[in-house]
């Protein structure tokens, strides 16, 4: 079984064409997909897709990146969401300093430093209650972090054992798995895996355990080689899965069977659906 682990099918990208990408998806060997929300209304979108299309699940949550753009009471409105059966995770929630806004020449380091502090501070408040929403709930976590793993892994560290995360779009180095992979969270590696610049992230899926990672589109973005530069769509999510198998020295069935048992195990997908 092939599962991508992680797409935008609400995004407009995707608009008009569902039924041909989803078929596209199906020619590729997929069978699941899990669409995940980034605001309280992807959230809602997801979810839809999901009820609408048998083989698409959903996750909920709010990017940090739109952090500043939801009311303070964003994540209590996605609680009566959790009780649909296609709702498999919370996120993507975390942490992006990448994303923050831009520093005006005339500005100081201090300056600087203290108009990004309440936009960090949201982003953390934001990441810390959709964490406690998943524990409540029983549910897994799928985290966006980009430029702060340090906060990143501090918000993370109370609710370890408590509940077990993925870091998707994985692009650290072996170290930094190691770090996840001790505390029982999981890592997955989308499109990026097949660029010439990814060595170091390349390294790191030849050497995990099976059962450590996942893989993902992350689509519309991130579209593996020979797709590069083109909107991806979950079809593509064969390709990363046939380059990691490459580089394990892997068959690619055995690759699929394990990758889809971790996927299963983390999302616990509901038998009756």
């Amino acid at each position: 079984m092939l599962i991508d682990t992680h797409a935008h099918l609400d995004f407009p990208d995707f608009a008009g064409e569902l039924p041909a990408i989803l078929q596209r998806a199906k020619d590729a060997g997929v069978e699941r997909i899990i669409t995940i929300g980034t605001g309280v209304a992807s959230s809602r979108r997801s979810l839809v897709l999901a009820e609408q299309y048998d083989m698409v699940y959903a996750a909920i949550g709010i990017h940090p990146c739109n952090a500043n753009d939801e009311t303070d009471d964003a994540v209590s409105r996605l609680a009566p969401l959790l009780s649909h059966p296609k709702v498999v995770a919370i996120g993507e929630c975390g942490l992006d300093y990448y994303h923050l806004p831009e520093r005006p020449e005339h500005e100081s380091d201090t300056e600087y430093t203290s108009r990004l502090a309440p936009w960090k501070a949201r982003q953390k408040l934001f990441f810390n209650q959709q964490l406690e929403l998943a524990a409540n709930h029983k549910l897994n976590v799928i985290i966006h972090q980009r430029h702060s793993w340090d906060d990143t892994l501090e918000v993370l560290f109370p609710w370890n054992g408590k509940l077990r995360a993925v870091f998707h779009c994985f692009g650290e180095n072996q170290a930094r798995a190691e770090q996840l992979l001790v505390n029982g969270h999981l890592v997955s590696f989308t499109g990026i895996i097949t660029f010439k610049n990814a060595q170091i992230v390349r390294e790191v899926a030849k050497s995990l355990p099976d059962g450590s990672f996942m893989v993902e589109t992350d689509c519309p973005y991130l579209a593996p080689v020979p797709h590069r530069g083109k909107r991806c769509e979950p079809a593509f999510v064969r390709r990363t899965a046939e380059s990691i198998a490459d580089l394990r020295n892997q068959s690619l069935p055995g690759f699929l069977t394990a990758t889809a048992a971790t996927a299963k195990s983390f999302f616990r997908f509901p038998d009756s659906v």
